[in-house]
């Protein structure tokens, strides 16, 4: 039993300072992803920008303001986004950050095999349990395999860092301590105006008793649990979840008890909400955090029989090929765990991949089904892997699908004032006449 852990691992408790003050010029750190990151130990480090030079930062989504990334700290700071977030995308846009493409749950290997070798783990963690084991709470994904790989590892316990099961680093394996409690990022509810509803009725269409949910970010996976509240044992293996999906488990719509893996359990390798969602996955043995080259393999997703994907996109083409992260040749977001999730729900028994977005954007002036994607633009999901594309006007189900039927349905679910010109595409491309 561990009962005096400060005075145990005393010598490794130094301030901020002192601990930061072990990166060198040239080290590659690796950040806690989104809500997870150690902000003391962020600030710090840019507070020590002066003494550095050409060190890369590491991470996925930054939920932080990003300073690393700010005009000026070029010559100390180079950022690696592995997806690219609101608080570094000026950045990597303008040169003075680079993006690495990767399925999410392929981001450990990168760095157990030394592709992307790490020299600093910069970790937050949860207080230790009676064995001196920290969690990593809010943000395993990548970030337990980081620790495991870099040559130091610097953790910032905080009491506010919930304390999550399937996941953990000993005390022992740290090399410095900080003590910082602070709270953690939050990510507030979004707003969910009609479209989204319109768009999370279609969804939960196709959601049946006993489902297991894969859920993204943002009003259209929170909408669309809006509308599962007369569904029965639903369950959760997914590589995030938030806010809402706390609702649905307090009411006993979400049990997880129909999973044909991790039963009875809540699968995720990181979180991203309020104090609420932090509150309820503290110490709860029904809630398990893994990294995400277990949640996100699409061979352990395509055991889950009846697994749900829905994910989003930026452009969706009439051949069906998915752009989720680029805006023409900018680079806008990433490929995150949508491929990753898009096919093991395809090879699962009764397992369905869903992409659901508005069907225009630019405040209705720009439609999101296309018939080409926008020059420079990358593919995300391929046509081979497309299923089922949803907006506010319905359900285009792809799969098997002609080209020629592909684009007539993805034509039905397009913003009425765009219809026309896709339809001059179809009868251009196609050599028939469009029917409705």
């Amino acid at each position: 039993m561990l009962k005096d852990w400060k005075k145990k691992y005393a010598d490794k408790i130094v301030s901020a300072e002192e601990a930061v003050g072990h990166v060198k010029s040239g080290d590659k750190i690796v950040f806690t992803h989104a809500c997870g990151e150690a902000q003391c130990l962020t600030q710090e480090l840019v507070h020590q920008a002066e003494r550095l030079e050409d060190v890369e930062i590491m991470h996925m989504v930054a939920m932080s303001t990003a300073p690393y990334c700010q005009p000026g700290m070029e010559k100390h700071f180079r950022h690696n986004a592995l997806f690219v977030g609101g608080s570094t995308r000026k950045a990597v846009e303008e040169g003075r950050a680079d993006y690495t493409p990767c399925f999410f749950h392929e981001a450990p290997k990168l760095f157990r095999e030394g592709v992307l070798p790490v020299d600093v783990a910069f970790l937050q963690v949860s207080e230790p349990d009676e064995n001196g084991n920290c969690s990593f709470g809010v943000s395993v994904d990548y970030t337990q395999p980081a620790a495991e790989t870099a040559k130091m590892r610097i953790a910032q316990i905080n009491k506010n860092m919930p304390y999550t099961y399937g996941n953990g680093i000993h005390l022992k394996d740290i090399d410095y301590i900080v003590l910082k409690d602070e709270p953690l990022i939050e990510l507030q509810p979004p707003k969910i105006g009609e479209t989204e509803k319109k768009i999370g009725g279609y969804v939960a269409s196709l959601i049946h008793d006993g489902d297991t949910l894969q859920l993204g970010i943002g009003a259209i996976p929170d909408a669309v649990l809006t509308f599962l509240g007369d569904k029965k044992d639903l369950g959760i293996h997914s590589e995030m979840f938030s806010d809402g999906v706390v609702d649905l488990a307090e009411k006993g719509i979400i049990t997880n008890k129909k999973k044909t893996i991790d039963q009875g359990k809540f699968l995720s390798c990181f979180l991203m909400g309020t104090k609420k969602l932090y509150d309820f996955v503290d110490h709860n043995p029904n809630v398990e955090m893994k990294p995400v080259d277990y949640t996100n393999d699409p061979f352990v997703v395509a055991q889950i029989d009846n697994i749900i994907s829905i994910n989003s996109a930026m452009q969706v083409d009439l051949m069906g090929q998915v752009n989720a992260e680029m805006i023409g040749p900018r680079q806008f977001s990433g490929v995150g765990g949508q491929v990753d999730f898009v096919r093991g729900a395809s090879r699962a028994r009764g397992g369905k991949a869903i992409i659901a977005m508005p069907s225009t954007t630019g405040k209705g002036k720009i439609s999101k089904i296309v018939a080409y994607l926008d020059k420079g633009s990358a593919v995300t999901t391929s046509r081979n892997d497309v299923d089922y594309i949803i907006t506010e006007y319905g359900i285009a189900a792809l799969k098997g699908k002609t080209l020629r039927q592909r684009a007539a349905a993805l034509i039905a679910i397009a913003h009425p004032d765009f219809r026309e010109s896709l339809i001059a595409e179809f009868e251009k491309r196609f050599h028939c006449k469009f029917e409705e």
